[in-house]
């Protein structure tokens, strides 16, 4: 992989899903942050670039049919975001409530931190419960609307929320929230390190922790670095055919 030394850490995870690995190794952001470049993102977080360079054109750049999403359909896109990560979501949500909220009251009195944590899991889970909400019902139609009028060669109305980054600035801001909560229960639990002679519990709990954050970085790259943009330019385009009908 040829690195540009401009392009942002989210043009190269669009590019290669499999550079998130690397990424993700050096605890760089490529979702909610990943707008910066790749030598800014190095700068912050104090990691070497030409080491990172090196590890990222050691990347298979070979994307096959089912990890090159920037190349899918915005409407199979929407799909596999409800299916997949949305699902996951719903059905991780209450595993982790369940453990956070034993951990929390068995060993809260020695180990403070799980308490917090406990508080920050709710806080998610009531944010996301409304986010998932807001795009099935709202956004995502509409950005699979636009999809199917562009193939049908039709013009769009505009929507009651205005134009779409209205409410993909909203699901933006959620997004952004959501990152902060799990940057912090990342901090509090030393990067999700059971403490010694932890009880199966306490060790379930953090290691669903990491696989969840883990797929939400991967669910809000699909949305912040592909879905959105092209939500966006697809609704430019239709703007843009409509004047010039309108002028003939």
């Amino acid at each position: 992989m040829t690195l540009d030394n401009e392009k942002t850490v989210a043009q190269l995870v669009t590019e290669n899903i499999k550079t998130a690995h690397v990424f993700k190794k050096y605890g760089i952001d490529f979702c909610c942050g990943g707008g910066i470049s790749v030598r800014k993102a190095c700068e912050k977080k104090g990691v070497d670039f030409s080491l990172l360079k090196k590890e990222l054109s050691e990347v298979d750049q070979e994307t096959t049919g089912a990890t090159n999403y920037d190349a899918w359909d915005l409407s199979f896109l929407t799909d596999h975001i409800i299916n997949v990560h949305h699902t996951y979501v719903e059905e991780s949500i209450p595993i982790l409530l369940q453990y956070a909220d034993k951990v929390a009251r068995i060993h809260g009195r020695h180990h403070t931190e799980v308490v917090r944590i406990n508080e920050l899991i709710t806080e998610a889970a009531n944010e996301l419960s409304t986010h998932l909400k807001k795009e099935e019902h709202v956004l995502f139609p509409y950005i699979k609307h636009l999809g199917l009028l562009e193939k049908d060669g039709k013009q769009a109305d505009q929507p009651p929320f205005g134009k779409v980054k209205n409410p993909i600035m909203a699901m933006e801001d959620d997004h952004q929230h959501v990152g902060d909560i799990f940057k912090e229960i990342a901090r509090l639990t030393n990067q999700y390190t059971p403490p010694e002679g932890a009880c199966n519990t306490f060790r379930a709990l953090y290691a669903k922790l990491d696989e969840f954050e883990q797929d939400l970085h991967h669910h809000i790259h699909l949305e912040n670095n592909i879905l959105f943009p092209k939500a966006q330019q697809l609704e430019a385009k239709h703007a843009h055919l409509s004047k010039q009908k309108k002028s003939m």
